[in-house]
């Protein structure tokens, strides 16, 4: 079994992302044109042992006949990866990561958790947002949620690659991993509506940042968790923002207030 990879974003970031791996014989690109945005990949890719060929558009159009509508425009090039091929390298495991990160007590960082988040066009965007405002770690929960980040073509494309590049931890026990935060320092801050205004808070050095489903909000037993419920104030006449938005805006924030401190 395959999978295929769409969208020059995607393609380009995830050929960046194997670069340094040059035991990548099962990995295909097919292009049918050489256009400027398929040339710069297919040079990338000669950096690495990606084979490359050349097809029709009709053969590419079948490649993708299988995937979500929005992902059949190949835009001239299509990925083909192996199911059996080996997990990114920025799926890392949170116990290591934990014990790195919490020895440095004076750091910025900025953990997000996307709690049951189940949409994988919301997890992408929010992961894309999470690489422009330098996020160190997204949690996601191993049920419940759009979690297979290696495999899915949406979330690879709504992110425009950022999820071949951001630090990801997959956890069976959510509420544990924010335990685990709060022992190395970390002050969490649910966003939900109702709480203390974003631009009010002191958001702490080392902070995380917890995303509710879009349904639901936050779970009963990770709020409890929360040291903060953190709200973003709007004038609109409809009741809340998509969770990806929130997530920029919360993400933005942070990052704005780490540059001027």
């Amino acid at each position: 079994m395959t999978k295929f990879i769409t969208g020059f974003h995607s393609i380009e970031e995830k050929v960046r992302a194997l670069k340094d791996d040059k035991n990548q014989k099962e990995i295909k690109i097919y292009y049918s044109k050489a256009g400027p945005r398929v040339k710069k990949i297919l040079e990338a890719a000669k950096e690495t042992s990606i084979k490359v060929f050349q097809k029709t558009e009709a053969e590419l159009d079948q490649m993708v006949l299988e995937l979500d509508q929005a992902l059949r425009d190949h835009r001239g090039i299509v990925m083909e990866i192996p199911n059996n091929q080996k997990k990114t390298a920025n799926l890392v495991d949170f116990d290591s990561w934990i014990k790195i990160h919490s020895q440095d007590k004076d750091k910025h960082e900025t953990v997000v958790i996307l709690d049951r988040i189940t949409d994988p066009h919301n997890v992408g965007a929010i992961l894309r947002s999470c690489d422009q405002f330098g996020a160190s770690l997204v949690i996601i929960p191993e049920h419940k949620s759009a979690s297979d980040i290696a495999g899915n073509e949406v979330i690879g494309r709504t992110s425009a690659g950022a999820s071949a590049w951001v630090p990801i931890s997959i956890v069976t026990n959510v509420v544990r991993a924010v335990e685990e935060l709060k022992e190395a320092g970390f002050w969490v801050y649910g966003a939900d509506a109702g709480g203390e205004t974003c631009g009010q808070i002191e958001f702490a050095k080392k902070s995380v940042i917890i995303m509710g489903s879009e349904g639901s909000g936050i779970a009963s037993l990770l709020s409890k968790q929360c040291d903060s419920i953190v709200s973003i104030p709007t004038c609109g006449k409809i009741d809340s923002l998509n969770v990806s938005v929130a997530a920029g805006v919360l993400l933005y924030e942070l990052y704005r207030r780490q540059k001027i401190q």
